[in-house]
């Protein structure tokens, strides 16, 4: 054997002993590779923030939006439909990899684009940190920033008379009216980044008057969002 074919030999025998001995090592750094990026096949979309590949329900991380009956349910649906239908898309998940219903929790990219983050700059879903924030939770509070300067759709601005001076005060889950004149916040709803939702019903709140709303928010911290009776948005208070 010529000492070239010797050295390749010799070369080939220590990078497999490499590997041996490092295999423990490389065989996590592979599962935790794979457990942290999939690729998948959008078969249909539930909702602004669920879609389906085989038998797997996959629902968008960080984010939520409309539920079906609500502002917006049609074409926060139709727009993710638009851009991820019958697409493959890679998926990069969180610190949990599944919700208590048993779906996939994911970030969902296309063409090397955050489509989460694009749901909430259109002003078709509002950021949602289930679990508490993680590595793309800043990027979705700017998202929801580019969002009310565009003044669209979810975030768009009440023009009620009202809407400059209703505060909340999210310690005792009260809203405020400061304004120098009576405010008739019938049909006005407080929703939490999750699903809940509490709605005022007749109610006229004088200059000076507090009134409670029963809303649980959540532990890991929550982001309170006012809309006036015809969905605009009045005032979000994050504590």
């Amino acid at each position: 054997m010529r000492e070239k074919d010797k050295q390749k030999l010799l070369l080939v025998i220590l990078i497999l002993i490499l590997i041996a001995i490092n295999y423990p090592f490389l065989d996590k750094s592979l599962e935790k590779f794979l457990a942290e990026k999939d690729v998948v096949l959008v078969e249909r979309v539930i909702d602004g923030d669920t879609i389906v590949s085989g038998n797997n329900s996959i629902r968008l991380l960080g984010i939520n939006s409309p539920e079906r009956g609500e502002l917006y349910y049609d074409e926060a649906k139709g727009f993710l439909e638009g851009l991820v239908l019958n697409k493959t898309v890679n998926l990069k998940f969180g610190k949990d990899k599944y919700d208590k219903y048993g779906r996939i929790l994911a970030y969902v990219f296309l063409d090397g684009e955050n489509i989460n983050l694009r749901l909430v700059e259109e002003g078709l879903a509002n950021y949602y940190f289930y679990g508490g924030k993680d590595r793309y939770s800043n990027e979705l509070v700017s998202s929801w920033d580019e969002c009310i300067n565009n003044n669209e759709n979810l975030c768009e601005k009440s023009i009620n008379s009202c809407s400059s001076c209703i505060n909340i005060d999210s310690s005792r889950n009260f809203i405020v009216n400061t304004c120098s004149f009576s405010c008739d916040i019938t049909d006005w709803w407080i929703k939490g980044e999750g699903r809940k939702t509490f709605i005022f019903s007749d109610e006229i709140l004088e200059s000076g008057e507090e009134i409670l709303f029963e809303l649980e928010l959540m532990d890991t911290g929550d982001t309170i969002f006012l809309r006036d009776g015809v969905g605009r948005l009045v005032l979000w208070e994050s504590y």
